[in-house]
């Protein structure tokens, strides 16, 4: 007959009287609790169980109550009037896959579908795998399997994104490939990272032209300007017009436009470093590819606890465009922070530059240095408050993760994702947990993917949530 075990608590209070010699005490303990005889007693074993201490729980507490001091929490007072929405999706319907495989990437993308007497262009549910299929389910139809598609591309695809109201698609995968697609036909295909090109981001300028950025484990950034549009008797996707070579794996790109100017921006984040890096898309007139830094805004300007972390996934506020969502890899719980972005002003270009300052003799090199000092923390100060939101999601996980953050389409809240099949929204206006979604993913299950949008749905626009894992599920999350 096995012996039920006894509580973690009564192992520690024995393991710490017997680690001190505490005898008589730890006899009467092990005889009016009821423990074993060999209670506290290391054994040894891999289970990390049998590593814990109270000293060392303490020591974790202590950790935990001075990272608190430096999240940050918006006003709860004020959250009626602009906080989460309650008509919120909460109920789970699990999608049939063609086949069993983990999902690495899902979103909703409008397709132009060739399929049967004509031509659809409507929104469909776009999954990828590892077993290098790409399947499309349809939204409004019951998410019927409309296309699984196996022989586009000769590894696993990581990134989807539509462009041209959805008649070509994009795609990156893991040998580094981006591939220009029409429905299930590969128009063009380039090979310009060496390996894991991890994401790739659009924006269109005009009818014409077409920024692509992609971000490969090559440590490197590359940016596109396409002619890929409809008039286009065979459109490609041409050289790489901008190169940018971080000293680590890029983490998330993203275009944005300054609201001030009206220039259009790349967002680079990258491994080990808490920075988010502005650069300047290259101009067609320049002979040079490479992608010039003009500023950078760091997520810890202080140098707090927080500062072990790179940002992994970024995703622009819909309501906003200046507002920014970053979710952390932080350990062992993912951490959110919502900021500013400080686009860099053509001033601060020039004075980063150097100027003929400092070239004086005596007390005028030493004002110089003070006024350097003094500018760095004005800059440190406005990095700072540019900081709205910092928060512990809860959300679990290690540094094998990919954290995603995605926005609801109203603004109101956020969704991550996590490594115990769960899915959590924090509320925008006060970064508190407010909604635990867990029926969908098997517990304790990797969430890869969420994706989170209004879908034209039966005549009418619903909002929905799409996650996929690596339990081989695909979930779409509908409000009740």
């Amino acid at each position: 007959m096995t012996s039920k075990r006894p509580p973690v608590a009564s192992i520690l209070v024995a393991r710490y009287l017997r680690s001190n010699n505490y005898t008589e005490t730890l006899d009467a303990f092990i005889r009016e609790a009821g423990l074993p005889p060999d209670a506290g007693e290391r054994t040894g074993n891999a289970d990390e169980s049998d590593q814990w201490t109270l000293e060392g729980i303490l020591q974790e507490k202590q950790q935990f109550d001075k990272s608190l001091k430096f999240e940050r929490y918006g006003d709860e007072d004020k959250a009626d009037s602009d906080g989460w929405t309650l008509a919120a999706p909460s109920t789970p319907l699990q999608i049939q896959t063609p086949t069993s495989a983990n999902l690495l990437s899902v979103s909703v993308e409008s397709w132009h579908h060739s399929g049967g007497a004509q031509e659809e262009d409507e929104h469909y549910i776009v999954a990828t795998g590892a077993d290098k299929r790409l399947s499309l389910f349809h939204a409004a139809r019951d998410y019927q399997v409309v296309s699984s598609l196996s022989g586009l591309s000769d590894s696993p695809i990581l990134s989807i994104a539509s462009v041209r109201q959805g008649r070509y698609q994009l795609a990156t995968n893991m040998g580094g490939q981006l591939l220009l697609m029409k429905d299930s036909q590969v128009l063009d295909r380039r090979k310009d990272h060496m390996k894991y090109a991890i994401k790739v981001v659009t924006y269109e300028d005009d009818d014409e032209h077409l920024w692509i950025a992609t971000a490969g484990w090559d440590a490197k950034v590359l940016v596109y300007q396409s002619k890929i549009s409809p008039a286009s008797s065979t459109p490609t996707i041409g050289d790489p017009v901008g190169t940018i070579k971080l000293a680590t794996n890029p983490e998330s790109i993203l275009f944005a436009r300054n609201p001030d100017t009206g220039t259009l921006t790349l967002l680079v984040s990258r491994r080990d470093s808490t920075f988010i890096y502005f650069y300047a898309l290259p101009n067609a007139s320049s002979s040079s590819t490479e992608c010039t830094e003009i500023g950078k805004q760091n997520l810890t300007p202080h140098s707090n606890a927080w500062m072990a972390f790179s940002p992994s996934c970024m995703a622009l506020s819909p309501r906003d465009p200046s507002l920014l969502a970053v979710a952390l890899s932080t350990l062992p719980h993912m951490k959110l922070m919502i900021v500013r972005l400080l686009f860099p002003k053509p001033d601060d270009q020039s004075s980063s530059s150097g100027g003929g300052e400092g070239e004086g003799e005596g007390g005028e090199k030493a004002e110089t240095q003070l006024s350097q000092a003094m500018a760095a923390l004005a800059v440190q100060n406005r990095e700072d408050a540019a900081i709205v939101i910092q928060c512990n999601t809860f959300a679990p996980q290690t540094t094998y993760s990919t954290p995603q953050v995605v926005w609801r389409p109203d603004g109101s809240g956020l969704w991550v994702n996590g490594d115990d099949g769960v899915i959590r929204g924090i509320e925008a206006k006060t970064g508190k947990v407010v909604a635990v979604l867990k029926d969908g993913h098997e517990p304790g299950s990797k969430v890869r993917s969420i994706w989170a949008g209004w879908v034209q749905c039966d005549g009418k626009t619903e909002e929905w949530l799409v996650s996929g894992g690596f339990d081989k599920r695909l979930v779409v999350w509908k409000t009740q």
